[in-house]
């Protein structure tokens, strides 16, 4: 790899000229030779410089009214070829194909032809191909090109050009490299935007009344609103949430959950979908008040006839029977009923606005199991108690941090989201067991992050909590260890952490 290699040959084909002129002044005191094609080798020719079309070099037209012009591997082997691989060399020699050392590409201007109102077929027209093309050649063959991919980068490339007289450094390539593909992921996202124009479900209003909300994206292949009124922001976060939350769940028994500002608040696992919903309730009845429910099974007539009695925003369930959703809707047309897809898919990667940009990660899609506890105390749990840890294992992963979740019998007795504190997220769920006449003794603990003092496993055990499940890797795990060894508590460790900002 050279480190600074001299400009040479550059291929340039730009949409907008604006700016181009000082550049190809400048390369050709420098001895380039240009390689264009259409509109651009036409505006250098008649600036008084000689340039070599593409089409020369091809020995093919441009064609299918200028849509197919630079892809062709005469172009393209001129680019990607490695100038330290003495077989791409030979190559080149031999099929007479030219070293291009700078390609310069300013692309359709699409985003300003969709803002201009103009018709589909005048905007299909201006997705660029070739510039694409030639932007991620140049910007993957960094080591031997440079790529500028913009009429925006003309005077940093101009500068660069001055100060260098017509050298380029491998940190300069790289440099505009990163540059390239920042500016062809922009352009492909802008044209998705455009596609995905009917897929925009615009919302009743966003976070708060006086916000616009939209949502963006093929809502359809995942959820069908069978009833009731439009959806708003906040209603798609919970939906969210539940959907979630129930994936954990999609091959147990009848599973129930009420979900409030994105958290579970009453959750459990029955033979049948009404005793899951009335178990599920009993978690927390007032929270319950317009909250979002969600099944893992159908909401038949039963069910419907116990569920009719609250007032709830939207229930969703994989399907409802004629009955039950006629007695649903009988009263109240305006309830939205949602049926939840069978064969959804959850995104792979999450995105979120931070700053003045964007954050993405991969999504937690580790559900803790029996395989991977560790079993860190002298007191092994029993299998009831391994079954309702992981349980709640489910739940602590989806409800906001710090959060501790109490169950007994997969049922969630009660739980702390969302706090700054650990101790003050176990004193929530403790306080909200015992207010809705739930007994904690023999019920189990799950934390969604570790115990950095011993002072939530004594809390737990004063109140009747004789198993516990934690990430562990604090340093000062062994206090815990200690304490539950000492009072006759089991412990595990699942390794990992279920954080939820």
């Amino acid at each position: 790899m050279k480190e600074s290699i001299k400009i040479s040959s550059a291929l340039i084909s730009v949409f907008n000229k604006s700016g181009l002129e000082p550049i190809i002044k400048k390369l050709e005191s420098f001895g380039v030779s240009f390689y264009s094609t259409g509109g651009t080798e036409t505006f250098i020719k008649e600036l008084g410089y000689s340039v070599t079309s593409v089409e020369s070099i091809t020995e093919y037209p441009s064609i299918l009214g200028g849509r197919v012009k630079t892809l062709h591997p005469k172009i393209f082997g001129g680019i990607l070829n490695r100038q330290e691989e003495a077989s791409d060399q030979s190559t080149i020699k031999k099929l007479g194909i030219p070293q291009i050392d700078l390609v310069i590409v300013d692309l359709y201007p699409f985003e300003e032809t969709v803002f201009s109102g103009a018709k589909e077929s005048e905007v299909i027209e201006k997705i660029d191909i070739g510039g694409i093309a030639l932007i991620r050649a140049a910007a993957k063959n960094f080591k031997d090109v440079l790529c500028v991919s913009s009429k925006e980068d003309y005077p940093d490339f101009l500068s660069m050009l001055e100060k260098s007289k017509g050298e380029t450094s491998i940190e300069d390539r790289k440099k505009f490299s990163i540059k390239a593909f920042s500016n062809s992921s922009n352009y492909d996202y802008t044209i998705l935007n455009y596609f995905q124009k009917n897929e925009k479900l615009t919302l009743r209003y966003g976070e708060n009344p006086h916000q616009k909300g939209e949502f963006i994206g093929p809502i359809e292949k995942m959820i069908e609103k069978i009833s009731g009124k439009d959806l708003s922001y906040n209603n798609l976060l919970d939906i969210d949430a539940a959907i979630n939350l129930m994936s954990e769940f999609k091959n147990e028994k009848s599973s129930f959950g009420i979900f409030k500002h994105t958290n579970a608040c009453g959750f459990a696992t029955r033979l049948n979908t009404k005793k899951a919903y009335l178990d599920s309730l009993a978690g927390d009845p007032i929270s319950a008040f317009g909250g979002i429910l969600i099944s893992n099974s159908e909401i038949d007539l039963e069910t419907a006839n116990e569920i009719n009695s609250l007032f709830f925003e939207i229930l969703i369930s994989p399907s409802f029977s004629d009955k039950a959703k006629k007695k649903l809707l009988e009263k109240k047309k305006n309830r939205v009923l949602i049926v939840l897809k069978p064969d959804f898919s959850l995104p792979k990667k999450i995105f979120r606005s931070c700053l003045n940009g964007t954050i993405k990660q991969t999504r937690d899609n580790h559900t803790d199991s029996i395989e991977n506890l560790d079993y860190v105390t002298d007191l092994k749990p029993s299998k009831n108690q391994i079954e309702d840890l992981l349980f709640g294992s489910k739940i602590s992963k989806h409800t906001k941090s710090n959060t501790i979740v109490l169950v007994k019998n997969k049922q969630l007795l009660g739980s702390g989201t969302g706090q700054t504190s650990r101790v003050d997220a176990l004193r929530q769920a403790i306080e909200k067991s015992k207010k809705f006449k739930f007994n904690l003794k023999d019920a189990v603990m799950i934390s969604d992050a570790f115990f950095p003092f011993p002072d939530c496993v004594e809390i737990a055990q004063k109140e009747g909590i004789n198993s516990i499940l934690q990430p562990g890797g604090s340093i000062n795990d062994h206090l815990s260890i200690n304490y539950c060894n000492k009072n006759n508590l089991s412990m595990v460790f699942s390794g990992i952490r279920h954080f939820k900002h």
